[in-house]
């Protein structure tokens, strides 16, 4: 099987503008997927690489220079040469929506989630929607603060926005108004600030039923105004009483049509786990996953709808404190 890696940062989805500052995550998502394709048996690998980046030396792995004024032509090629594509994309502005539709009308074999479920996913406002529809504790999202009555600090972020990326924080809903009066806030969502641990799950998915991989700890900052991802811990801890695996399943509920890896952003509260966002593609965490699970997760992906997921969530390694990756 030949397997197109696609991961739009370095893969030359940016070669006609400044790389952004969030390269350093793609890089690591990029790096570790491709370090798992090559080394399952019976499958090569073909990506793009922005020709401005580095390029290793690995093998089994055929790399593909690309600059502003060929990308199209190498992305279509790298496509048309494919057995299988895995996507990992921005959702904003129906990137990877587009990307997954026009993998499945190729004809080739999606390694990602069905178009529908990215739509609804790539907005945080729809998301909470649905998920709160089904009666799936979601933090309140909503697309104007004046709207909102709340007495506590509101964050504000790209409906449409990945990670961290430009979430303010404000002390108080009034904050919360004016900046929006300046601004606009147009494209913004405003949530309640939520006390509690910031998690996120890795997860395992295909039509009706999904596992549970690991239970991430992410490492979030306040810092001058805004909220910022300084990396994540992987498999940091347990689910004894399965409350969220659970809760991954009803997220699987209520968006049919996501499948392989997905990751589902929370905050852990006194009252328990809260959604704020779903990722329909790689995360960060999965950068980790090999190394702490002690199984090749992509060969595990692989192998759906034929193979099932494993029937237990290894042991949480507490005293784990390594960090993935952190966020330039």
């Amino acid at each position: 099987m030949k397997v197109f890696v696609f991961e739009y940062v370095t893969g030359g989805g940016f070669a006609s503008m400044a790389l952004p500052e969030f390269l350093h995550d793609g890089e690591v998502m990029w790096q570790a997927l491709v370090d798992d394709l090559r080394a399952l048996d019976g499958v090569d690998v073909l990506t793009l690489r922005d020709c401005r980046l580095p390029r290793p030396a690995m093998d089994k792995v055929e790399i593909i220079d690309t600059e502003a004024h060929r990308f199209s032509e190498d992305y279509r090629h790298c496509l048309a040469r494919s057995d299988a594509v895995w996507p990992v994309a921005p959702e904003e502005a129906g990137i990877l929506e587009s990307l997954n539709q026009e993998i499945l009308a190729a004809g080739k074999r999606l390694l990602g989630c069905q178009p529908d479920a990215v739509r609804i996913a790539a907005s945080k406002h729809a998301t909470a929607q649905r998920l709160g529809r089904t009666g799936i504790p979601v933090v309140p999202t909503y697309t104007s603060p004046f709207v909102m009555s709340t007495k506590g600090p509101v964050v504000a972020k790209p409906d449409e926005g990945a990670g961290c990326q430009d979430t303010l924080y404000f002390y108080n809903q009034a904050s919360a108004e004016a900046w929006a009066l300046d601004e606009g806030g147009a494209g913004f969502v405003f949530q309640p600030f939520l006390s509690g641990d910031p998690l996120s799950l890795s997860v395992l998915c295909q039509p009706g039923e999904c596992q549970l991989l690991s239970v991430n700890r992410q490492h979030i900052r306040l810092e001058d105004g805004q909220l910022h991802f300084h990396g994540v811990t992987p498999h940091a801890l347990p689910d004894p009483d399965e409350r969220y695996a659970g809760l991954a399943q009803r997220v699987l509920s209520a968006i049919p049509g996501l499948w392989g890896y997905v990751g589902i952003d929370l905050i852990d509260t006194e009252n328990g786990p809260v959604v704020l966002e779903v990722n329909p593609r790689l995360t960060v965490s999965y950068a980790g996953l090999h190394s702490v699970l002690g199984f090749n997760p992509a060969g595990k992906i692989l192998a759906l709808p034929d193979h099932p997921p494993m029937s237990a969530l290894p042991p949480a390694n507490l005293m784990n404190d390594t960090r993935v990756s952190r966020s330039l």
